[in-house]
């Protein structure tokens, strides 16, 4: 492949993703106008949002498995005509459920993230590859700053139907950029689906996207604690399917290996702090007129807030290279934590002022531009590349928890701040908040220096072991044993 060629694969593999990631944060902004427009409660109105995270999730895995071999292409434009196909039940004036079925489609969309990073990592050359996984990985970022002030502007001029036809439109660009750019996957052998685990792993998870995702279920408390223990449970049956059964849906042998369990540890932790900091900046801005603190953002505006952190997200994944060559890995990680532990510190001191709140979001787009353009390298290591897609469906799972666990502590903290009587919490209740997200923060860096420092130290020491076994009887040649070879 040329130098052109991989060139014209690379953008189109970010726009194809780009455009995806706008549509899954179609919902957020809507969620209000979906309640009114329709005439549902805001709890309702709230699966429009949750529906599309819980679609995502559990296609994840299973797009991955399919597009682990000569399915790929096809894979990734099937699930593409039915994002389009979701997006056309938004744009029709049909019953809420058909929104809410769209929306599910829509959130395939958001699983295609990682089968285009393994075609990334299949058909471009090493250093283009990284950047451009690098890339794919903070798409997330740049759609939700690109997508909200746009979505939000478009439904304040042309109503909520309009909103979502821009989605659909976006689905149809990245369908054809999909349709004319992605190369064909040499023949293989088809892959299998494990049936039984995807079931699991949407059971397990729909529960658990319940009781983040859904606060109002914790009225009965009994009942969001019955649901989780019953996840948890599900998802535990699930991890015992997966290692016995012979072609899994995830290859948890992989999740095992201490690295890559560290490094998935971290970004749920990461994604808790830094989606933490996101609600409270979000929603600060926008606090209404007569409270004491905040601006009184309309929603255009609030959206407009949040283009610095998209364009600081964007510019981290195309400088995360630079930084590692000069920090290593693991330092530029850390850096990127630290960044966010300063946004935090900065809302912390300076709430009062817009520009410095302001600043706290760019800041805060960066670091989550950083964390998430190296998360890649760290997930992939000793990963074999028919299992790019399954590894990284799983860490996108992950992060998604993360988020959804933010958010959730998040609006735990501010109603524990909220006086009895008021709508607002006291403004000491978003200090207390930020401060909190400061520890997952820390802790998601210190292990990420710690397994990298490992992994260095493992690697160094290797070739002075290899060469001190060398004997004839240990360096003839033996076959590598394949899964299908496992006990």
């Amino acid at each position: 492949m040329t130098d052109r060629r991989e060139g014209r694969l690379s953008v189109a593999l970010v726009c194809t993703a780009l455009s995806a990631a706008v549509i899954g944060s179609v919902g957020a902004p809507l969620i209000t106008p979906v309640a009114t427009g329709l005439h549902v409660s805001l709890d309702a109105a709230q699966w429009t949002l949750t529906i599309t995270l819980f679609a995502g999730a559990i296609a994840g895995p299973v797009l991955g498995r399919l597009g682990s071999g000569p399915y790929r292409r096809t894979t990734i434009l099937v699930a593409l005509v039915l994002v389009a196909a979701g997006g056309l039940l938004t744009v029709l004036p049909l019953p809420f459920v058909a929104l809410l079925i769209g929306r599910g489609l829509q959130g395939l969309g958001v699983a295609v993230g990682a089968l285009l990073m393994s075609v990334a990592r299949a058909h471009l050359p090493p250093e283009r590859s990284a950047s451009t996984i690098a890339l794919l990985s903070v798409a997330t970022t740049v759609g939700i700053g690109v997508g909200y002030p746009v979505i939000s502007l478009v439904e304040q001029l042309a109503g909520l139907r309009a909103a979502y036809g821009l989605g659909f439109v976006l689905s149809l660009v990245g369908l054809a950029i999909a349709w004319r750019s992605l190369p064909a996957e040499a023949p293989g052998e088809r892959p299998r689906i494990d049936f039984l685990g995807a079931f699991l792993l949407a059971l397990g998870s729909l529960g658990l996207l319940l009781v983040i995702a859904q606060p109002s279920i914790w009225a009965n408390a009994w009942l969001a604690g019955g649901i989780l223990a019953g996840s948890l449970a599900i998802l535990a049956v699930w991890a015992v399917v997966e290692l016995r059964v012979a072609a899994p849906l995830v290859d948890l042998r992989l999740l095992r290996q201490g690295p890559l369990l560290r490094a998935n540890v971290a970004i749920l932790i990461a994604g808790m702090g830094l989606y933490l900091l996101f609600s409270l900046l979000t929603r600060y801005v926008q606090t209404p007129d007569g409270a004491p603190y905040g601006f009184a953002l309309p929603g255009v505006a609030a959206g407009a807030a949040l283009i610095p952190f998209s364009l600081l997200g964007f510019l981290a994944g195309r400088w995360v290279p630079r930084l590692v060559a000069r920090l290593t890995e693991r330092w530029t990680y850390a850096l990127s934590a630290a960044i966010a532990i300063v946004a935090a510190l900065l809302f912390v001191v300076a709430g009062h002022s817009l520009l410095a709140v302001l600043a706290a979001i760019a800041l805060l787009g960066f670091a989550v531009g950083g964390i998430f353009a190296l998360m890649p390298k760290f997930v992939l290591v000793g990963v074999p590349q028919e299992e790019t897609a399954s590894v990284l469906s799983i860490n996108q799972i992950i992060r998604s928890i993360g988020f959804s666990l933010g958010s959730a502590l998040a609006g735990s903290l501010l109603a524990a701040a909220t006086p009895s009587g008021s709508l607002l919490p006291a403004q000491n209740g978003y200090v207390t908040a930020a401060l909190w997200a400061l520890p997952p923060l820390a802790a998601s860096a210190l292990i990420i220096t710690t397994v990298a420092g490992r992994r260095r130290r493992s690697s160094a020491k290797a070739p002075a072991d290899r060469d001190a076994s060398a004997t004839p009887s240990t360096t003839s040649s033996r076959p590598v044993p394949t899964r299908a070879d496992r006990p």
